[in-house]
């Protein structure tokens, strides 16, 4: 089961902790600081429109195929086990998704200030999309994505499969959310210890409650929120980021 494991984190987020420790070290030996540097989020892949939104599409449908076979595998040896991904109970979810949102939104946006002030977090540019009819839904898409990628894998199915093989929860909280955290390395430390409290939180919840929907949900607004806002927004409003 390690090496399932191993290889579900090797198609999706692993993968992406290994590109953003390199990230992060190129980062670091630069010869302009980190905190001088910019990194881009949703940003464009072609210069022709209609080319681009066919690569934004794709990018976001087959980053979710990973989620796909994790919730196959763990459905393949738990044939009862739904993860809470259902809508038995949608408003008390939304609810919760919302509260966890607040809790974690309000003191990341003070953490992602102090870290550009201290300069150990990377100028975070959340969406670089040209300014086109589709962008905004894309965002959505790719705020949706971002949210049951991460849920999925990194609280439901990996959560689980620790609990299988008998490790300790204590163990199981701290792989998790320095997981989470190791994936957002490419934007610097702050972004680490940011999302590792809050995959602490999130692991927190999904041991008491064993729901991964509010914790999707609340992570879409969280993504909303960044991407869309960014974009949205006046950009002197921005200018303190």
């Amino acid at each position: 089961m390690h090496a399932e494991i191993l290889l579900v984190l090797g198609l999706s987020l692993g993968q992406s902790a290994v590109y953003a420790i390199v990230s992060l070290t190129a980062k670091l030996t630069a010869e302009q600081r980190l905190g001088d540097q910019t990194v881009a989020m949703n940003t464009s892949a072609s210069p022709r429109p209609w080319l681009d939104l066919t690569y934004q599409l794709l990018g976001i449908a087959f980053a979710i195929v990973p989620v796909l076979l994790a919730v196959h595998l763990l459905r393949r040896d738990h044939p009862t086990l739904s993860l809470g991904i259902d809508r038995r109970t949608p408003m008390q979810d939304l609810a919760r998704g919302a509260a966890l949102a607040a809790l974690i939104g309000l003191p990341g946006l003070a953490l992602v200030y102090v870290a550009g002030l201290l300069g150990i977090n990377a100028n975070l540019v959340p969406a670089a999309l040209p300014d086109l009819w589709w962008a905004v839904p894309v965002l959505i898409l790719a705020a949706a994505e971002n949210a049951i990628l991460e849920e999925v894998i990194v609280v439901g199915y990996l959560m689980t499969r620790l609990r299988d093989l008998a490790y300790r929860t204590p163990v199981i909280i701290a792989v998790s959310a320095a997981l989470r955290g190791s994936y957002h390395l490419y934007q610097g430390f702050g972004a680490f210890v940011g999302n590792a409290v809050m995959g602490v939180v999130f692991a927190l919840f999904f041991l008491r409650t064993k729901r991964v929907l509010p914790l999707i949900l609340a992570h879409l607004l969280l993504d909303v929120f960044a991407f869309v806002g960014y974009t949205l927004l006046p950009k002197e409003w921005l200018s303190w980021v």
